[in-house]
């Protein structure tokens, strides 16, 4: 299976809190539900026929577990998309502090220790997608550990200025191709990415000529 992240983020990066103000509080975060001035057709849209209808199976963080397990456990109409994945498909949370019990919501099986090699092991199996959403220290502890495939990005048009971060100071760099791109009416843009090399350059003049060399990373 591929490994894909797919999360809402803001123009300055921060991905805490989208949904609502009591969502993500954590290290006092008063700024959520920046992404529900946004919503329109074309973010359902999106959410399902390029996000949710590739999965296989879900991957994902405490914090993020939880918040959707209370959601979409008592969504209304558990036959839409969403519901149905996130109910119904394959689990897999990465928590030290959740007993299987505590975890119960479908078919959910726990991560503990060596996440990398657990999720490198999982990526072997046959499928289409393991999909992280939401789920930021994972998404980052995977991304700098090389193993996702694909980021699907929803950029909404809002500085947010605080909270939690998809790429931080701690990200290990990498540059991205992008696979496809678009926008919503509501001016949020969509961003399909994959993972390449990171490489730098200089664009200096020689003979009157501006040229771009290559520098070493």
């Amino acid at each position: 299976m591929k490994l894909s992240v797919n999360t809402f983020v803001s123009l300055d990066g921060v991905m805490q809190g989208p949904g609502g103000p009591e969502e993500d509080t954590t290290g006092g975060f008063t700024r959520g539900g920046w992404v529900i001035p946004h919503f329109d057709e074309d973010f359902g849209r999106i959410v399902d026929e390029e996000w949710f209808a590739h999965a296989d199976a879900v991957l994902l963080g405490r914090s993020t577990f939880e918040m959707m397990r209370t959601y979409w456990s008592a969504y209304p109409n558990q036959d839409e998309l969403v519901a149905r994945v996130l109910n119904t498909y394959p689990k897999y949370l990465v928590s030290t502090t959740l007993t299987d019990e505590q975890a119960a919501w479908g078919p959910t099986t726990v991560l503990r220790d060596d996440i990398v090699e657990q999720v490198r092991a999982l990526k072997e199996r046959p499928g289409r997608e393991l999909q992280v959403h939401g789920s930021w220290q994972l998404a980052q502890t995977l991304h700098n550990a090389g193993l996702v495939d694909v980021y699907r990005l929803l950029v909404f048009p809002v500085v947010v200025g605080n909270g939690k971060r998809l790429f931080d100071d701690t990200t290990r760099p990498s540059a991205f191709r992008t696979v496809s791109r678009g926008t919503t009416a509501a001016g949020a843009t969509h961003l399909v990415l994959e993972p390449a090399e990171f490489t730098r350059g200089d664009l200096g003049i020689v003979d009157g000529e501006a040229v771009i060399t290559e520098v070493p990373v």
